[in-house]
């Protein structure tokens, strides 16, 4: 979409940002109906993934994760442009903050951490609750700058409004060792899908996974302790994000534990609530290079 065309959408994007949440859930309702009854979006995808990942689980039940998924995924996406006009005080009443404590300790202590999560919950939701804390490390997230850059102007005025700072993937690295003297908590969504042949490969819901090793690596360099962060939805519209202090230690740890360990725990996470993670990801794409 060119200049014209976000110039146009604009207005459109604002307007169902602005809607009161009872409307923008009647229209997430209509898109489901849309998205996957009508055009099964990437249907294919999400039901090979959701087999492969469960093949304990019957057909019929995989369909129902499905269906809840496309209806979680219809509500994140406008969720998400809601956070263009959410105030302050809607995003602490629709987001939990359970364990601010643990955080605010690293904070007392001057001691920056990573925070590690996956494409589960909302993550974008909880960015901005998050940066609603001022007793904790400053967030600092890590995201992939967008072709178009209007829309990537968008974005960030979205992810930053309250207080959160953005690393694009190519300087994290950089960046991380140039804001050492500062209080920091840096968020890798690790998740994604790295080369192959630069990955970590482990089981991961019964699937041979490529993950990503620049949190470890950079944990490692940096000493700074890793946490999980656990964003689960207790009902439709709340979100509950937890922080859960997995590796403290990173120094002292073997190559490639850190990213068994925040892998199992996401796996975890996926598990309990299956519909909530993003299944239309293309997650395993790659096979495992033979050595």
């Amino acid at each position: 979409m060119g200049t014209v065309g976000y110039y146009i959408a604009l207005p459109f994007i604002y307007g169902i940002s602005l809607l009161p949440f009872p409307l923008l859930y009647l229209l997430s309702d209509a898109l489901y109906v849309v998205i996957y009854r009508v055009l099964g979006y990437r249907e294919d995808v999400v039901l090979t993934n959701l087999r492969n990942s469960f093949p304990e689980k019957s057909e019929a039940e995989i369909r129902a994760i499905a269906a809840r998924f496309y209806r979680w995924f219809c509500d994140l996406t406008l969720e998400t442009l809601k956070t263009l006009t959410i105030s302050k005080n809607t995003v602490r009443k629709r987001v939990g903050f359970d364990g601010v404590g643990i955080l605010e300790d690293y904070a007392n202590k001057k001691q920056s951490v990573i925070l590690v999560l996956g494409h589960f919950g909302n993550w974008e939701l909880a960015g901005a609750r998050f940066s609603l804390e001022g007793s904790i490390p400053h967030p600092y997230v890590i995201y992939h700058p967008l072709h178009n850059k209007h829309f990537d102007r968008l974005m960030y005025h979205m992810r930053t409004r309250y207080g959160t700072r953005l690393y694009t993937m190519k300087e994290t690295s950089r960046s991380m060792i140039r804001d050492r003297h500062l209080n920091t908590a840096t968020a890798f969504i690790a998740d994604q899908t790295p080369s192959p042949d630069r990955a970590y490969w482990l089981n991961f819901l019964h699937q041979d996974t490529p993950v990503f090793l620049g949190t470890e690596a950079l944990a490692r360099k940096l000493g700074y302790p890793v946490i999980y962060m656990s964003i689960v939805r207790p009902r439709r519209g709340y979100y509950r994000m937890k922080p859960e202090v997995i590796v403290p230690d990173p120094r002292n740890t073997r190559e490639g534990e850190i990213t068994e360990v925040h892998s199992r725990r996401l796996e975890r996470d996926i598990r309990d609530q299956p519909d909530l993670w993003l299944w239309t990801h293309r997650r395993w794409k790659h096979k495992r290079p033979l050595v």
